[in-house]
């Protein structure tokens, strides 16, 4: 049997994971109300998840910090994962074991996102890969699942949720026990000591690029938590909702598939200052006009404000020690990805509520102080095409 090229390896990972994830992100909620949780207590248990997921990647996470070892831990958060989907049959309306089905799933969940974008990260810097090329099929996969469990469960009901994931998690765990060719290994004199996570919060470079990357990506906390509601009462129907957010991915999608095309010799500062003028023109067109032209341009720039952020951040990550790679990793997704927009999901529904509209005017300011934020170089610094080479 030949063995899958890295290329093939972690792009088939990320199709079945992030089928799964599509399924989870927006779907789990209704899944909770059909049990007859109160939207009180939802609340509360999509927050355990956004919490556990927060604490796993800063505890778990890091301790995998040799290249390979990533791929033994994939499988057994793989073949975990899919049994506390399963444990959710199980809870019989129980408020307590829905909350530690959530804790454990989540434990899995969390930590298997920057563990596959590391591995990535390893074959990206052998220029094995491009990482762009990659990532974008879970994006892809991402809009797959969301869509099919949308449809399954208008047909048969909410149970079809858990049966979507299940067989989402059942493909990924089956593609991660195949090896790859060459197999991950540890180079050279990189067997260093796995960095604690203390001595990196308290590295000024470290936190400098936390910062940057957590004011672009938190302000899409707002979009995430209230375009929706928004958008519906200046009068688009669901549907069309629906349209414009699979319209954000598709941009993603794209700028992952380009990224080495359009961004050849850029520097990480000129990327992350793009994605920070995106901010302010996206989430100011946002604040000011529901007009459908204008959020069809809106969505557009998801390209620009999340995609191209996260491929520069990607880069800074690849472009670090190697035993450093995974508690960065860890920590991306932990603080920017995870705490910062949980938090300002909170603050975004306070503002909401208080300002309608104009809370993404704060959403776009963020982006105003992105712009002053410059990384410290680090010992190289390559542009963007050092991402990739031929996949």
């Amino acid at each position: 049997m030949l063995k899958p090229s890295p290329y093939g390896w972690i792009s088939q990972y990320f199709l079945g994971f992030f089928f799964a994830y599509g399924v989870y992100l927006p779907f789990w909620s209704l899944w909770f109300k059909e049990q007859g949780v109160s939207a009180t207590d939802i609340g509360l248990l999509v927050g355990l998840g956004l919490a556990t997921r927060c604490v796993a990647n800063m505890l778990i996470t890091p301790r995998v910090h040799k290249v390979e070892h990533i791929m033994p831990a994939l499988r057994w958060l793989s073949l975990a994962a899919l049994i506390f989907v399963g444990f959710h049959f199980f809870t019989g309306g129980s408020f307590g074991l829905m909350a530690l089905a959530t804790v454990l799933f989540n434990l899995c969940c969390g930590p298997i996102v920057p563990l596959s974008d590391a591995m990535a990260n390893y074959y990206a810097r052998l220029k094995m890969l491009d990482y762009g090329r990659t990532r974008l099929w879970g994006s892809i996969a991402f809009i797959a699942g969301s869509t099919v469990v949308g449809f399954l469960v208008a047909e048969y009901g909410t149970d079809m949720i858990l049966y979507t994931a299940i067989a989402g998690v059942s493909v990924s765990l089956l593609l991660v026990m195949r090896n790859t060719s060459p197999m991950p290994m540890t180079l050279g004199d990189q067997h260093g000591k796995r960095p604690k996570l203390t001595a990196l919060l308290t590295d000024k470079p470290v936190l400098k690029f936390l910062l940057l990357v957590a004011l672009i990506q938190g302000s899409h906390a707002a979009y995430y938590g209230f375009s929706a509601i928004h958008w519906k009462a200046a009068g688009h129907a669901e549907d069309v909702i629906g349209y414009l957010w699979s319209l954000g991915v598709a941009a993603e999608v794209a700028v992952f598939a380009l990224s080495k095309r359009l961004f050849a010799g850029w520097s990480l500062r000129t990327l992350f200052m793009l994605a920070a003028g995106g901010v302010m023109l996206r989430w100011g067109m946002t604040a000011t006009t529901t007009s459908i032209v204008a959020l069809v341009v809106v969505q557009l720039l998801h390209g620009v404000t999340f995609a191209t952020a996260h491929i520069a951040a990607i880069q800074y990550i690849q472009n670090s020690a190697e035993n450093k790679m995974v508690a960065l990793q860890a920590l991306y997704n932990a603080i920017p990805l995870g705490a910062v927009i949980a938090m300002m999901t909170v603050i975004s529904g306070w503002g909401y509520e208080h300002w309608g509209a104009n809370v993404f005017w704060a959403m776009a300011v963020m982006g105003f102080f992105a712009m002053f934020i410059k990384l410290e170089p680090q010992a190289t610094e390559p542009h963007v095409t050092d991402l990739s080479a031929k996949a």
